[in-house]
């Protein structure tokens, strides 16, 4: 057996079995050695059945006394009854529809079984408890189910616990086969520096089948250093490759940029100005810029870009910015012809559902010509402008709105029109709040500017958790704020009505919300399903205020600029993370008025309400993604499968001491040249979605 052996070889797996891992990913012996639990059980506590406790999670060792199938008429279950007994006392045992236990378990049979205690202490009983043939033990030198801490898999149907155990048991010899891929000496230096950094081939052992709790610890901290230490030096080598490219050098053009900013209706902030000047910095250098504008809803990132856009436009370069949504993208186009109103730049939009050049509306192949000759100064565009006939001349900034919903792949679709190794600036933006830790271990190839202040004469929203018995009160309030010639947003978690989930949709709540509470009112309903034209013409209607209440899915959670608007609802609040909550609530407040966002919940777990109830005291959206990044975890943050974040198996970015680690020893292996051939595998096999322009 060797890593490369399919499963199928293996002892106890049949085509049928095969199939169904291989629908969990399994396929090779390497395959399921990489395959981790994902939680544990400890069943090292033997005890004796007379010192048994109700509750109590313990491993018996006894003799099968009495063994039967029954029907229960009842439940109409198959149900196995057995008598255990040791040297102290009996239990009973109960299985239900496991009939085949009869054959495999026997009169007389020495077991192990683990699992609850149930009952009480004149008739305790085991249900459904783990069991283990006492003579395992002799045959392998140690028991894998019971009598230990036992590892608990992810499963897929037709697949269970015990088979997954034994098939991991069965290939972990293979690790011994397999060359450690961290260099022979930062291995050893963190062997000495740490009492508890494994070895590979140890720490693959001890995950699956750990001898005690400070052992799967290490294990733990091996496999998650790895994994944070492959993104790091996947990040620094992508950082090396950027210092050897070339960019367009784009002069800064002082008088123009002065006149675009008198001539804005608004003052910019000191926190705009300074990221303004650290963009434009970075463009005069013949480096590609690979930056991140982070800022929170609302606090004018959309500006600050205007103004690195001016000047590269000037300087004779084409500009492309790229955004998640074709409603983002049709607010970008909007506002930047607003912006550049006075410039007579050609503007260009290219979604799948809109293909202009300023207000000529064009067919999808004189688009396409268009572009690829370069009749426009800034394209705005989704996914389309990633398509293979797209290729943007004299290329000289990029601009990834939302970048977390990109992946690198993505972006470097943009840069396709590269020539003698010439690429584009690149710019990032975001308002999600980007964690401490997570800027570091997923961000660490881009330079940081940050918009901390929001423009003048924004007043605070107010938040609040709306219980059932508030909801009346909370519609009456709102019914007011309406009659006042405002406007409201209502977030549902799903499309369609669904009986599982129990959470409201936006088609049954629009229709609610018209027939039974707000008849009199105008409401509309936008989700991802409708049409481009369809979400255009509802947006349209919701911004000439032809519409009082717009019901949405979390489509729009960015880039929706309604000044007007100034309540936001957000149904089963509880499913969405603290940040994605704070993107709604950034819909509101965006001019003078006093804005409300009300989070209702059928969700009555303290917990979750407890994290609730945080929104109505912050309204720092830093502290906001820490807190989710605690509790939850980077995929609840941004979306479990946003293709900008990698997804950790050990790893916790939060371990902030394993993070720094990782980024000092990927440091020491690029400066000292110690890339060996494992790791320079393992680096271009990685599933890893980054920044690395």
């Amino acid at each position: 057996m060797d890593l490369n052996t399919p499963i199928k070889q293996l002892t106890r797996v049949g085509k049928i079995t095969a199939g169904r891992l291989a629908k969990l990913g399994l396929r090779t012996v390497e395959d399921l050695i990489f395959y981790f639990p994902f939680r544990y059980e400890d069943f090292r506590n033997i005890v004796k059945i007379n010192d048994l406790q109700s509750e109590s999670v313990v491993t018996i060792r006894g003799k099968i006394e009495l063994i039967a199938n029954r029907r229960s008429f009842r439940t109409r279950k198959n149900v196995t009854e057995a008598i255990v007994a040791d040297d102290s006392g009996q239990i009973k045992v109960i299985w239900f529809n496991q009939p085949f236990l009869t054959k495999t378990l026997k009169q007389g049979d020495e077991i192990f079984l683990a699992g609850k205690v149930s009952g009480d202490d004149f008739a305790a009983q085991m249900i459904s408890p783990i069991y283990e043939p006492a003579f395992a033990r002799l045959r392998q030198g140690e028991l894998i189910h019971t009598a230990r801490i036992v590892p608990i898999y992810p499963l897929t149907a037709g697949v269970t616990e015990k088979q997954l155990r034994f098939l991991v048991k069965q290939t972990l010899p293979a690790v011994r086969q397999m060359k450690d891929f961290l260099p022979d000496e930062l291995v050893a230096r963190n062997l000495v520096a740490a009492d508890n950094f494994l070895k590979l081939s140890e720490a693959l052992e001890q995950i699956h089948f750990p001898t005690d709790e400070i052992l799967l610890a290490a294990a733990k901290k091996r496999l998650g250093f790895d994994e944070l230490f492959l993104i790091q030096l996947r990040i620094q080598r992508a950082r090396q490759e950027l210092d050897a490219a070339f960019a367009p050098a784009i002069k800064f053009l002082q008088k123009p940029t002065k006149e675009f900013v008198a001539g804005l209706p608004f003052k910019l902030t000191d926190a705009q100005r300074q990221a303004s000047w650290e963009i434009l910095q970075d463009l005069e250098k013949s480096r590609p810029m690979n930056r991140l504008l982070q800022g929170d809803v609302g606090s004018g990132k959309t500006v600050t870009a205007a103004i690195a856009i001016l000047n590269v436009i000037l300087n004779g370069y084409k500009v492309v910015v790229m955004t998640p949504t074709e409603i983002l993208a049709q607010q970008h186009f909007k506002t930047f012809q607003k912006l550049f109103v006075k410039n007579n730049f050609r503007i260009a939009i290219l979604t799948r559902g809109s293909k202009f050049v300023g207000d000529e509306k064009m067919t999808p192949k004189k688009m396409t010509d268009l572009v690829n000759v370069g009749e426009f100064d800034l394209l705005i565009g989704t996914h389309a402008l990633i398509q293979e006939k797209i290729k943007v001349p004299d290329l000289g900034f990029v601009i990834i709105d939302e970048q977390h919903r990109f992946g690198v792949k993505q972006r470097k679709a943009l840069a396709r029109a590269k020539q003698q190794n010439v690429v584009p600036h690149f710019l990032s933006m975001t308002a999600t709040p980007i964690p401490r830790t997570l800027m570091l271990t997923v961000y660490g190839d881009l330079d940081l500017s940050i918009i901390n202040q929001m423009p003048a004469g924004r007043k605070p929203i107010i938040t609040k958790v709306v219980d059932e018995n508030n909801r009346a009160k909370a519609y009456e309030f709102v019914r007011k704020e309406l009659q006042n010639g405002r406007q409201s947003f209502v977030i549902c978690p799903l499309i369609d009505p669904s009986d599982t989930l129990g959470y409201k949709s936006v088609k049954q709540e629009s229709e609610f919300l018209a027939k039974e509470i707000f008849p009199e009112l105008k409401i509309g309903l936008m989700h991802g399903k409708l049409k481009s034209a369809e979400k255009e013409m509802i947006m349209a209607r919701f911004n000439n205020k032809e519409l009082d209440i717009l019901v949405s899915t979390s489509v729009v959670e960015v880039g929706v600029d309604i000044p007007n608007a100034t309540i936001m609802m957000i149904e089963g609040a509880d499913r969405f993370g603290l940040a994605q909550l704070h993107q709604f609530r950034g819909r509101v407040g965006r001019a003078q008025y006093q804005s409300y966002c009300f989070l209702f919940s059928s969700n009555n777990d303290p917990a979750a309400i407890k994290r609730l109830k945080y929104l109505e005291t912050c309204v720092d959206g830093f502290s906001l993604a820490e807190k989710d990044l605690e509790s939850r975890g980077s995929g609840e943050i941004y979306g479990s499968r946003q293709s900008g974040l990698p997804e950790f198996k050990m790893a916790k970015i939060t371990d902030f001491e394993l993070v720094a680690l990782a980024q000092k020893e990927a440091k020491w292996v690029l400066e000292n040249k110690k890339i060996t051939p494992e790791l320079l595998a393992k680096i271009e096999r990685m599933e890893f979605v980054g920044h690395c322009e």
